[in-house]
């Protein structure tokens, strides 16, 4: 694995989320000067810059000594259960749509999300940032297209993706959970390897990026298919968007996927003991506040338990932010204005809350330290969208708490070159490789595998794309 810069990470305590799945949505009142004011409510019917050549290998214990991070790792036995094969009428026994049902279903959520859309740009108002934002993001996707079509051909048509497998449970809040659960938000895509030989797969449980309003669980495709490349199982979890529901709806969603996948990974051939979770950019965010307050409840703070976080081998936050109060100004500066912002972290009071980094400096709660597996962080340094800094300050306060944490930064990476770019260059993926070796660290015939991937977007293109991206 390229060099590295380890920390250890402590625990804390993520506070429950609100009691009901219910949110008020405050008055939106906008700083932007161009954007409007709305109210809408629900009625219940419906370090300095790290280098890559500093690294540390291990976690520091009181006495001052060291601990390799995957040293302690347990050794788990594997179940029996192997890959689960497609139904001859191309189903797969598991609920999973036909091509026909799945074109119905694609247009059904086409429409929901236009309809959302239109909605969300009239909280926004027409302001200048959202107009060269907005223009940026066309032509930003006109130069990744190549890539895109490539990838979503895979997505529709490969046999080893089993896409909207239902995972939430049933409509709890009649209309409103009902068209979440209709529209796919209760529901996550599945990456199988082609080799189904070999015993139970690990897995990988992620949680997609979209600046908490526009998060799908398709935007892992690529991710997904590189991954399963490797004989690693990847799991895409959806949940809701703003305003379908606010940051406790979003938290509550991706543990129930976690839960899900926790919990059934053995049928489509995954090991429960070997998931890794992983969160990109406001996914890293939703996953580390999940998996936070997974260690809360389980012990004794919470609600009742459906996974265990001993289940979760290690945490991947890819280009994530996890205090909330430092990252205001800035996110209002970059067009997420401040009003719009509270109100999908549902107000100013709740900030700390939903700030892992500021929940684990609870001095109350140290007791859960040990409940938290190891943290692994990746950054790109010229991220404008949130500073590498996000990064390496929740892993040198977990450093000072004495838990186990990694950070890993790559020179010059923006917010989506980590993400987009650099894997749809083809060759070797800087990033991909460090997951994997994680991942696979005691298979060295997986990990030392040459992975012939092939561009999917010219050379220019990309670094075009890396200069007008909006993120």
């Amino acid at each position: 694995m390229p060099s590295q810069t380890l920390f250890p990470i402590s625990s804390s305590h993520l506070l429950p989320p609100k009691s009901s799945t219910e949110m008020m949505f405050k008055p939106l009142i906008y700083d932007d000067p161009s954007s409007t004011t709305l109210l809408l409510h629900d009625d219940h019917s419906v370090k300095p810059l790290l280098s890559r050549a500093s690294s540390f290998n291990g976690a520091v214990t009181p006495n001052g000594e060291s601990t390799g991070l995957h040293q302690n790792r347990r050794r788990r036995s594997n179940s029996d259960n192997c890959l689960s094969a497609a139904s001859p009428d191309g189903t797969n026994g598991n609920g999973q749509q036909t091509i026909g049902q799945e074109v119905s279903h694609a247009a059904s959520e086409t429409f929901l999300l236009t309809r959302l859309f239109l909605k969300l740009l009239s909280y926004l108002g027409v302001g200048y940032r959202w107009i060269t934002r907005f223009l940026a993001l066309g032509c930003y996707a006109f130069l990744l297209m190549p890539g895109f079509i490539q990838v979503g051909y895979y997505y529709f048509f490969s046999p080893h993706v089993r896409r909207s497998i239902v995972y939430g449970d049933q409509p709890r809040n009649r209309l409103v959970d009902a068209l979440c659960f209709v529209f796919g938000f209760f529901r996550l895509d599945l990456y199988l390897p082609k080799n189904s030989n070999g015993g139970p797969k690990p897995v990988v449980a992620f949680v997609t990026g979209g600046a908490w309003i526009i998060g799908y669980k398709a935007w892992g495709s690529l991710l997904g298919q590189q991954l399963s490349e490797r004989d690693i199982i990847v799991a895409c979890i959806d949940y809701r968007n703003f305003p379908q529901g606010s940051i406790s709806d979003m938290v509550k969603d991706a543990s129930s996927g976690i839960s899900f996948i926790c919990n059934h990974i053995a049928e489509y051939g995954g090991d429960p003991d070997r998931i890794y979770l992983m969160g990109q950019s406001a996914g890293a965010h939703i996953a580390a506040c999940a998996l936070v307050d997974q260690v809360v409840k389980e012990s004794g703070e919470g609600d009742s338990v459906s996974w265990s976080s001993s289940q979760i081998n290690a945490y991947f936050g890819l280009s994530g932010g996890y205090n909330l109060l430092s990252l205001v100004d800035h996110f209002h500066s970059r067009g997420l204005y401040r009003s719009i912002f509270l109100s999908i972290m549902e107000g100013e009071e709740s900030l700390k809350q939903f700030s892992p980094e500021l929940v684990v400096q609870d001095p109350n709660l140290k007791h859960i330290v040990a409940r938290l597996p190891p943290i692994i962080l990746f950054h790109g340094t010229a991220d404008y969208s949130i500073p590498s800094d996000a990064s390496k300050c929740f892993a040198e306060t977990l450093q000072r708490l004495g838990g186990k944490a990694e950070v890993i930064l790559y020179e010059g990476k923006t917010h989506t070159d980590l993400f987009l770019q650099d894997p749809m260059r083809g060759g070797k993926d800087e990033m991909f490789e460090d997951i994997v070796s994680v991942v696979m660290g005691d298979n060295q015939e997986v990990v030392g595998k040459s992975v012939d991937r092939r561009r999917l977007v010219p050379e220019f293109m990309l670094k075009l794309a890396h200069w007008v991206s909006p993120f």
